[in-house]
């Protein structure tokens, strides 16, 4: 099973957190909205937050942005955990469940996960490589076809087909770092130090700067992976 496009999902925490519970995620663990990046309104997050995903529109001054950020990462260098589950993507609109699946999988070791597609999956890929996990992704037909019903379940409808001009992407923290999770970029971003007590703020600050880079755009959503029970 190949699929080329998918209907996008919706950056709806209840739709996302179906397909958590379908997948057999602890209900312990849900995405909530983030309603400001400002601390104050980060403290209405249930605690603890392992994870942050960010659903921004795509714009001439990202992909300018996002080429000459490769093109300073492969001249200088950077560090990144070998603890890190990365993985690409090469279905359009599958940016919601890889930044679902990008979230669950480096928490791993606090999030309890029933046996089902989910988990074999994350089982299977462990020790492969980004470009196989996504080979492996896109032939896993039990989240494909999760991703497919729950797309259905949005308030708003969309066509696979039709160009779709939003982008998923998750932070995680890992071995003391913050990363950037981006299936459509050459490989993870390390944006440097932080702690399980930092994290979603320091997760905030690089969402704002994705924000200040189109100051004219209001497209912007930012949910988290907590704990509410």
């Amino acid at each position: 099973m190949a699929a080329e496009a998918l209907v996008p999902l919706e950056s709806n925490p209840d739709v996302i957190n179906k397909f958590l519970q379908k997948h057999g995620v602890s209900t312990k663990w849900n995405i909530v909205d983030v309603m400001g990046l400002e601390p104050e309104m980060l403290s209405w997050v249930p605690s603890p937050s392992v994870a942050v995903t960010l659903l921004f529109p795509l714009s001439e001054a990202y992909e300018e942005y996002k080429r000459n950020e490769e093109a300073e990462i492969l001249s200088k260098g950077q560090e990144v955990s070998k603890h890190l589950f990365y993985m690409k993507q090469n279905i359009s609109n599958a940016c919601g469940t890889i930044a679902v699946i990008h979230a669950v999988a480096n928490n791993t070791d606090k999030i309890e996960i029933a046996d089902g597609h989910l988990k074999k999956f994350l089982e299977s890929a462990k020790d492969l490589d980004p470009t196989a996990r996504s080979t492996l992704f896109n032939n896993s037909e039990g989240i494909i076809n999760a991703h497919k019903e729950l797309a259905q379940e949005g308030q708003t409808q969309a066509n696979p087909d039709e160009p779709v001009n939003h982008h998923f992407i998750t932070f995680v923290h890992k071995d003391g770092a913050l990363y950037e999770l981006d299936g459509r970029k050459a490989f993870p971003i390390n944006h440097g130090p932080t702690s399980p007590e930092t994290f979603l703020e320091d997760a905030a600050k690089v969402c704002k700067e994705f924000m200040a880079r189109d100051p004219n755009e209001v497209r912007f959503t930012v949910m988290a992976l907590a704990a509410t029970e």
